[in-house]
């Protein structure tokens, strides 16, 4: 996947054949699909791939929103998560990380098994 944000404002996904699993999660159906907006939310671009159609697209579309560089846009609940974030150290940020890894990896498990169980 390559994300390309450009003044923090600006998020495009470009899912190849290798990332198959993320891709289908994003809906992308096509390669390559152009998908922007909140990146807990991506909307599909569905105007033209030309250089002008995608500036124009993007002047008229595309805001700043939510995040490090604009946490003045983050409702109470985001900025309370940011900055609980921001208060934590390397190693607290790195453990947690892992922990949730392990998560991922034990609920992606769980569903291969109950998956299994179905065929």
């Amino acid at each position: 996947t390559l994300i390309v944000n450009a003044r923090a404002w600006v998020t495009v996904r470009i899912c190849g054949e290798a990332l198959y699993s993320l891709c289908s999660a994003e809906g992308v159906q096509g390669f390559p699909t152009l998908k922007y907006g909140d990146p807990t939310a991506l909307d599909d671009y569905q105007g033209g791939r030309s250089y002008d159609d995608l500036a124009a697209f993007a002047k008229e579309n595309l805001k700043p929103m939510c995040g490090l560089g604009n946490i003045d846009l983050c409702d109470d609940e985001k900025k309370a998560m940011i900055e609980s974030l921001m208060a934590m150290s390397k190693d607290d940020l790195e453990k947690s990380v892992e922990t949730e890894t392990l998560k991922i990896v034990a609920a992606e498990e769980d569903f291969q098994n109950e998956l299994q169980k179905l065929q």
